[in-house]
């Protein structure tokens, strides 16, 4: 929680300061402003998703105002990344209520229609969106190709937004589907013991799939609208961008496979004998499982997420020319 407060007091102050920066500098800022049109675009579509979100009890009033807060600046920033965070939206919407029932058995905090609040909304979404304020910053608005041989820090930046966004739908997928898909329970990542289902650090072989199928969407969202967005100049001139879809689903095979390792290390697991549900805190009728519970699981969600973000660009990098 307290992680998740300074993101988003983080998030807040670095989008007034743009926002002072772009009308003091108005006509000396070298990078391109919004248009009108950009603006309004990024009000928009924000508002009808999350109109949709609370229509479908997907987030909280406090989660569908974080989540505006987050769409309008991925927007603004690229019009590619709202595409992918719509992508997120979507299917781990649909991921966390499927098969419902089942989840219910195991998991103690789960909600009906997986009503997310602003918490969890920062913790999953946050951490692009201060990477898209970087990037807007750095490089002004618009929508650019990958090139890290010719804008480097561009492309740096672009690449951890879409690898933000693929280590949250890579861990959403992998928690959600995997547990209902497979038939054994998981094994905990760090001994490789069979644990209950909805233990933190649990893995399967369905999650790990998963965790780098939520990847491959993100990234295939963002090479559609890259297709869509840019001119027939620019993608015919331009390094080929299909690359970003193994980098996207490596991103979330590797922030799912993060997000474990914390989880079963820093968060507290434990299994309420009287309900034989899966709980995140101490009593008197849980029995310990793993962890120490130094974190929780939206703070480990932010985590990993930031370091996925970090990590990836790097890998993009290395890798990008490898793959032409």
């Amino acid at each position: 929680m307290i992680l998740a407060c300074l993101l988003a007091c983080l998030l807040l102050i670095s989008l007034i300061f743009w926002f002072v920066y772009c009308v003091t500098g108005l006509f000396a800022y070298e990078k391109e402003l919004p248009s009108l049109a950009r603006i309004f675009w990024a009000v928009s579509i924000p508002l009808v998703v999350a109109a949709w979100g609370l229509k479908g009890r997907s987030v909280s009033w406090s989660g569908a105002a974080s989540g505006f807060l987050v769409g309008f600046l991925l927007t603004v920033s690229n019009y590619q990344f709202i595409v992918c965070l719509l992508a997120f939206f979507v299917s781990s919407s649909k991921a966390t209520r499927f098969r419902s029932w089942q989840k219910k058995k195991y998991d103690s905090e789960f909600k009906e229609g997986g009503e997310r609040n602003w918490v969890q909304v920062v913790c999953n979404g946050g951490v692009a969106s201060e990477l898209a304020l970087l990037l807007m910053i750095e490089c002004g608005v618009g929508e650019r190709p990958i090139n890290f041989d010719n804008d480097f820090s561009c492309s740096w930046l672009t690449v951890a937004v879409i690898s933000a966004l693929c280590g949250a739908n890579g861990d959403t997928w992998a928690s959600e589907l995997g547990p209902v898909f497979s038939r054994a329970d998981p094994i905990l990542i760090t001994n490789l013991r069979k644990v209950p289902k909805g233990t933190n650090g649990g893995v399967s072989v369905p999650g790990l799939l998963f965790s780098a199928f939520g990847g491959t969407l993100i990234g295939t969202s963002y090479y559609i609208s890259h297709l869509i967005f840019h001119n027939e100049e620019h993608l015919f001139t331009s390094i080929p961008q299909w690359p970003v879809i193994i980098i996207a689903t490596f991103a979330g095979f590797f922030g799912s496979f993060v997000d474990s390792l914390l989880g079963a290390t820093i968060q507290f697991s434990g299994l309420n004998k009287r309900t034989g549900k899966i709980v995140a805190a101490r009593g008197v009728e849980i029995k310990h499982i793993s962890g120490i519970g130094l974190l929780d699981n939206h703070a480990v969600n932010l985590v990993s997420t930031l370091v996925t973000a970090l990590l990836m660009p790097e890998v993009a990098a290395s890798t990008w020319t490898v793959f032409q």
